[in-house]
């Protein structure tokens, strides 16, 4: 069957990862606000219990970083008839390549690309069979302009982007949307709100919530790709697309390396 209308969220079992982060949670809550009804993942049982409290949700712990728990996971969202999955889960990759162990590399690529794959590979049969669905992936910005010290982490941005855009093309005559949502700096939850850095002046943020309501409206209008930025990162992102190289000297005039530097040392612990 084509494509008629997008999926209504009033009624629908949506999946999140991610779900015990501020931005998953602001997700979750969006769209429960438009009466969907939740599965919420992550690996802390007490944030995701609260959560899955606070939204009527049925809370499912599971590390993403496990090929096992992945695989249960799919499953389980299978025999729950899930029609939304909105992929949110990802670990912060800021860092220097030579700074990262093997097994960090590993883990980086299994949750912030593998994971989410596997799982629209568990949940797309059925949502074809059924003629509706749709899967969201949270990607960033940083899926689409390169920045320093973040190749590993843009490398499974990229990825994701450039899986749900092939997907996208794939299901759309079998009734399942697929879009991509890109944030760029968020500054009440997520990697960058953690770090506690400032930004060079002109360079602006956005919240969570406009991530939640970026994540909804991708559904209920099925749009392909949502960027949640001001307008001078979306331009710059832009830029970088055509130009990477005079993309990369306008960064560096701003000061992206001191900036990235600091982000990669503050996120070290939670790699």
């Amino acid at each position: 069957m084509s494509r008629r209308e997008p999926l209504a969220l009033d009624g629908a079992t949506a999946l999140v990862t991610g779900a015990t982060g501020g931005i998953g949670r602001a997700i979750a809550r969006a769209l429960a606000g438009r009466g969907a009804r939740l599965i919420v993942t992550g690996r802390r049982a007490d944030a995701l219990e609260r959560l899955a409290g606070e939204l009527g949700a049925r809370a499912v712990v599971a590390d993403l970083g496990d090929r096992g728990a992945v695989a249960a996971l799919g499953a389980d969202a299978v025999a729950a008839g899930v029609d939304v999955f909105v992929a949110n889960a990802a670990l912060p990759a800021n860092a220097l390549l030579t700074d990262l162990t093997p097994a960090d590399v590993d883990r980086m690529l299994e949750v912030n690309l593998r994971a989410p794959i596997a799982l629209a590979r568990a949940l797309a049969p059925a949502m074809v069979d059924r003629g509706r669905g749709h899967l969201v992936f949270i990607s960033s910005l940083s899926g689409k302009a390169a920045s320093p010290a973040s190749s590993l982490y843009s490398a499974t941005k990229f990825g994701l982007r450039g899986f749900a855009l092939g997907l996208r093309e794939d299901l759309r005559s079998d009734g399942v949307g697929v879009s991509v949502v890109a944030p760029g700096f968020i500054r009440d939850a997520g990697m960058f709100a953690k770090t506690g850095l400032s930004l060079p002046l002109g360079v602006g943020t956005r919240t969570s919530d406009q991530v939640g309501a970026a994540v909804v409206s991708a559904i209920e209008h099925d749009r392909i790709e949502v960027e949640v930025a001001p307008l001078s990162l979306r331009a710059g992102t832009a830029v970088a697309s055509v130009a990477p190289g005079l993309a990369a000297w306008g960064a560096r005039v701003m000061g992206s390396h001191r900036i990235a530097a600091d982000m990669a040392e503050r996120q070290r612990d939670v790699r």
